[in-house]
């Protein structure tokens, strides 16, 4: 018998066990606290209906993640509004070695993350910040081990392009002001 169960109990546990970091994965997909704080919430909410398919507790964190990242892309679907940033635009990688980035404030960062497409954003989001390993990753994106790894590297690229740029032109196009 799961230790978790079909019961509110089970799901109350889940929301004290899970809750910070689902929240702060669906903050950096989303970039917003209100839109975070509505899919972790939906998260949650399929989660107790489909609490049955939870086999092993072991796996609980890793199965949330994804009923989440699940909700936020049919979210995107539904809505249409993904934003879509060439990484061609960065270039080929640099055959030197990486640079360091420079030290940025959050919302600098989130702004960097919130340009690039879902299928890049995902594994940073996952790698860095809530410390899933390469293997989680793939189980979780369902892609193969080498795209994960290309899809890191570029979006680091990316980041690391964005994040050196002052803060006040990220996000903005030519205006035609001089």
């Amino acid at each position: 018998m799961l230790g978790f169960g079909r019961s509110k109990p089970a799901i109350d546990s889940l929301v004290e066990a899970h809750y910070a970091a689902l929240y702060r994965y669906a903050y950096r997909l989303c970039g917003s606290s209100q839109d975070a704080e509505d899919l972790t919430q939906e998260t949650f909410c399929l989660a107790q209906k489909k609490l049955f398919q939870l086999r092993e507790d072991a796996r609980a964190k890793s199965w949330l993640f994804t009923i989440l990242r699940n909700a936020y892309l049919h979210r995107l679907r539904a809505s249409k509004q993904e934003k879509q940033v060439s990484l061609e635009a960065v270039g080929e990688l640099s055959e030197r070695g990486p640079e360091p980035l420079p030290a940025v404030d959050s919302a600098h960062l989130q702004k960097a993350l919130n340009e690039l497409p879902e299928a890049f954003r995902t594994p940073i989001v996952l790698f860095y910040f809530e410390d899933f390993s390469y293997k989680d990753i793939v189980e979780q994106m369902n892609v193969p081990l080498g795209t994960v790894m290309s899809r890191l590297a570029r979006a680091k690229a990316f980041l690391r392009q964005r994040l050196a740029e002052p803060a006040e032109l990220m996000g903005k196009t030519n205006q035609g002001e001089g």
